[in-house]
């Protein structure tokens, strides 16, 4: 059960990290390949803790403006 769980919250975090890498020519970040592992590794907590991030990872992985 747990192990199964653990698989699952590991394939969303790195389908997160993936799709939000693939999508951040979509966002107003500054371009730079540690700005963007940054982002990309931190996106759950960024996602919960601040509004414009949240925005820029939409249109990350939506393609919307």
């Amino acid at each position: 059960m747990y192990t199964l769980l653990g698989i699952v919250v590991i394939v969303i975090y790195a389908g997160g990290v993936w799709k939000f890498w693939q999508g951040f020519h979509r966002t107003n970040f500054e371009r730079g390949f540690g700005n963007q592992l940054t982002l990309s590794l931190l996106w759950p907590v960024l996602v919960m803790a601040n509004k414009s991030y949240r925005q820029n990872f939409t249109k990350a992985l939506k393609g919307g403006r």
